[in-house]
């Protein structure tokens, strides 16, 4: 053939050369894909239900800390009272533990936690440290209904 005889024929090659670049193209937009996949599921779902459970679990220790405040508030010289309360199942449809004891490293203040893996939030119990005979103790998880008790002898 001569160069002026087929002007709208194209090489042998030129169908080759584009599927490679097709096939490089495409490879490099699946790499980038997949890359994309792995850092939505870490920055845009963990991190908003994070900051999401971490609220949560504020509102509960607070609520846990004021029915403690509560009960200590009117309890009996001598006789012992109860209180049962109900808190949320699970947050963002896992569960949690509520835990009420000495802050760590420091037995003078007592502290409501509630964790979950490595979400941990610890809320003071406001008023009652200092005043109180006993130390508030126990532990809970958010399923079923939960008792806060106070006896004047001692639990």
């Amino acid at each position: 053939m001569r160069p002026g005889d087929h002007h709208n024929q194209r090489p042998g090659d030129a169908g080759v050369t584009e599927m490679i670049e097709y096939v490089m193209i495409s490879s490099i937009m699946m790499i980038l894909l997949v890359i994309l996949l792995l850092l939505v599921n870490a920055n845009f779902m963990e991190g908003p239900v994070n900051t999401l459970t971490y609220s949560a679990f504020t509102d509960i220790g607070n609520g846990v800390s004021t029915r403690i405040v509560d009960v200590y508030a009117i309890a009996p010289t001598t006789g012992n009272i109860s209180s049962r309360y109900n808190l949320p199942d699970d947050i963002v449809g896992r569960g949690y533990f509520v835990e009420i004891g000495n802050f760590p490293g420091d037995t003078s203040t007592q502290v409501v936690t509630i964790s979950r893996g490595n979400i941990v939030t610890n809320i003071a119990i406001a008023g009652i440290s200092s005043t109180a005979q006993g130390r508030a103790t126990g532990n809970t998880t958010g399923a079923g209904i939960n008792r806060i008790s106070y006896d004047s002898g001692g639990i």
